[in-house]
């Protein structure tokens, strides 16, 4: 069992090393352009103030008297919880892209450059190797850019209430007394178990291509589902078996190619705390509830255990595969 542990710490670290662009640079870099630009415009306002006519410095009095008033630094601190989702949605948005590549090239690129050859010279199994590779979809990778997530929604914050002490307006005190503002990024890494269920049957998908296409990947990754998804349609008008289009496209070809994307149960399940929402504003009390409960739906399950399916074949494609 120990053995076990080692040798798949080392895969970790392996894949990690390999792909230490995608998987650790790419979350930082973004973070870092992302702060770079807020503090620029908050620099930028700061100038602004010093070379303003009569009425905007008005309206600036006017909404520091606002901040000032009882209540308003009580609310910019819970408003702080939601900025924590909001300030890292592009991140979020660059996780999937980096899954959903990464997974496409984790098992194709070591047929490809041969070192499978390598590889398989060594003591470790297939199935040690693929779950290694799965491990760094669905953990590694979502569990660095939550971090880098939470370190640039922090970054922010603070900025921002550095250039509203600037104004004489001080909510370090409140901010940092408030309780949500500590739960707010445990909140989000609260949903990984989440995404990782969502995510297994693109994964799956993913790596069962990687494993047997001889070349274009992407191509065959996308245009199986997408073609299937137009064989159904086309048989379903020709023969006029009135065969329901949106469900198909919705529950095998979404299921297969969206996974990856964090808050994609969305798309199957309606959130509760938006039911009488107009403005349809998602705290992370709120978002960490919804996605807990998308797990009551089958659709969750049915998917992990084709993705579950899928990844077992990748293994024995992996096994048997033989190039050229």
């Amino acid at each position: 069992m120990k053995s076990n542990l080692t040798t798949m710490q080392w895969l970790l670290r392996r894949e990690v090393w390999e792909h230490k662009g995608m998987v650790m640079w790419a979350p930082a870099v973004v973070a870092l352009i992302i702060v770079t630009l807020v503090l620029g415009g908050l620099l930028m306002g700061q100038n602004l103030t010093v070379h303003m006519d009569g009425q905007a410095a008005h309206l600036k009095d006017h909404l520091v008297e606002h901040m000032l008033r009882p209540g308003a630094k009580q609310e910019f601190a819970r408003a702080a919880s939601e900025m924590y989702v909001a300030i890292g949605v592009p991140l979020y948005l660059e996780l999937g892209v980096l899954v959903f590549f990464y997974c496409l090239g984790a098992l194709y690129d070591d047929r490809r450059d041969r070192s499978l050859l390598f590889w398989k010279s060594l003591p470790v199994s297939d199935r040690m190797t693929v779950t290694s590779k799965v491990a760094v979809a669905l953990l590694v990778t979502p569990v660095i850019t939550m971090l880098a997530a939470t370190a640039l929604s922090l970054a922010v914050i603070l900025l921002m209430c550095t250039a509203a002490a600037f104004q004489g307006v001080h909510l370090f005190g409140t901010l940092l007394s408030t309780g949500e503002f500590y739960l707010a990024p445990l909140r989000m890494f609260g949903l990984l178990p989440v995404y990782m269920l969502w995510a297994l049957p693109t994964v799956g998908w993913l790596l069962l291509v990687s494993s047997w296409a001889r070349s274009k990947v992407f191509l065959w990754a996308v245009g199986v589902p997408l073609g299937a998804g137009v064989l159904v349609a086309w048989t379903s008008k020709i023969f006029a078996l009135e065969w329901n289009i949106g469900w198909f496209m919705q529950h095998v070809v979404a299921r297969l190619l969206t996974g990856v994307a964090p808050g994609s149960w969305f798309m199957y399940v309606r959130p509760a705390s938006l039911e009488g929402k107009e403005e349809g504003r998602m705290g992370a009390a709120e978002l960490l509830f919804d996605s807990w409960a998308s797990l009551a739906s089958p659709v969750v399950w049915i998917g992990a255990v084709a993705g579950v399916a899928m990844i077992a074949g990748a293994v024995w494609m992996r096994r048997w595969r033989e190039e050229g």
